[in-house]
């Protein structure tokens, strides 16, 4: 049977699933309101820390950029800062607090938290699902000036001192629906909560009009900000042993491996490049069975994201990744940069 007939199978039932669910994402979206009333009430405390927190996140499941924001962040910010980073750790296979080493693992911290690691090696990079008990493990023992909270913008328990709630374009929150029916996990209205909203993944081309069309319909509030960036892939693909341009694989038989929340950018980017692919995609944060590893090993050249490298590397030899990062239109990282530095952070 061809694949477009098995995904189309695939796909019905799913939708079909999450209609059927709707009544339950009612009784989430109610549990959701009543948290944050409960929150914002006072009844419920949110802790706030000696150290100042910058809250990276996003209201929906799915890949919004949080990485490359936490990247791109990490990158501008001055080198003489004291910097943490906190995160979960999603799909590690280990449990409670764990401090990044030059050692350290995708299975032991997480790919996303290694990457970020393999990058700023001067960063103190931990994850820990109980962000409190994060952050004071953090204070005692690295005494960080700065933690920057990845994805923890539905987590209310802490009280950070600046946020930043990204939305991708073409899925804004505005637009979306509560879990399981729909991909939000937190309330829509909980985005006044954020000091910045921005929105990833837009064409390179937006013009102002089309902006000034999304910032209307997110209704920001009278001192948010609405920023819009879009991703931009790198040209030189880094393997273990050496690098080589993206032109190189015009004529090479390629294998681009995804495990990703959304592959679609960095599909119409290879695409437009003029490079042809055969696609392999898995689950977002897929662990590569041997089997699956014996198959990319048979293949001439393996081309992936740079996530996906954490998880890769070491088991696929001729690997290549793509590295992404946040461009931002007009001048939109100076807006971030002058917001953070009211709050006494130098940036580069």
């Amino acid at each position: 049977m061809p694949a477009s007939k098995i995904k189309y199978y695939i796909f019905v039932p799913m939708q079909l699933l999450r209609i059927l669910a709707f009544p339950f994402s009612l009784i989430y979206a109610l549990a959701l309101y009543i948290r944050n009333v409960l929150y914002d009430s006072g009844i419920l405390q949110s802790k706030e820390f000696k150290t100042p927190i910058v809250s990276v996140g996003n209201l929906s499941t799915g890949g919004t950029g949080k990485t490359p924001m936490i990247e791109w962040l990490l990158s501008h910010l001055s080198a003489d800062s004291k910097l943490a980073v906190l995160s979960r750790g999603y799909k590690r296979k280990t449990r409670g607090f764990v401090l990044a080493q030059i050692t350290s693992t995708a299975e032991e911290i997480g790919d996303e938290p290694l990457q970020i690691y393999s990058k700023f090696p001067k960063v103190s990079v931990a994850v820990d699902a109980d962000r409190i008990r994060g952050i004071k493990l953090l204070e005692t023992l690295k005494h960080p000036n700065l933690i920057l909270l990845d994805d923890a913008f539905q987590h209310r328990k802490v009280r950070p001192l600046f946020s930043i709630l990204l939305t991708s374009y073409g899925k804004l929150y505005t637009n979306d629906w509560y879990l399981p029916t729909g991909n939000l996990r937190d309330n829509k209205n909980s985005s006044k909560r954020a000091d910045l909203i921005v929105v990833t993944k837009c064409p390179p081309e937006l013009d102002d009009e089309s902006q000034l069309k999304i910032t209307r319909v997110l209704n920001p509030g009278k001192d948010q900000k609405v920023l819009f960036c879009n991703l931009e892939y790198d040209n030189d693909l880094k393997g273990e042993k050496e690098k080589i341009s993206l032109d190189a694989l015009l004529d090479k038989e390629v294998t681009l491996v995804t495990g990703i929340a959304n592959p679609k950018p960095l599909i119409d980017f290879l695409r437009s490049a003029g490079i042809t692919f055969d696609h392999r995609e898995y689950r977002d944060h897929h662990y590569f069975s041997g089997k699956e590893i014996d198959f990319f090993n048979s293949k001439p050249l393996i081309l992936t994201t740079e996530k996906d490298y954490m998880r890769l590397k070491d088991r696929v030899d001729n690997l290549y990744y793509i590295s992404v990062r946040h461009r931002f239109l007009n001048k939109g990282d100076v807006v971030i940069t002058k917001s953070l530095e009211k709050l006494g952070y130098r940036f580069l």
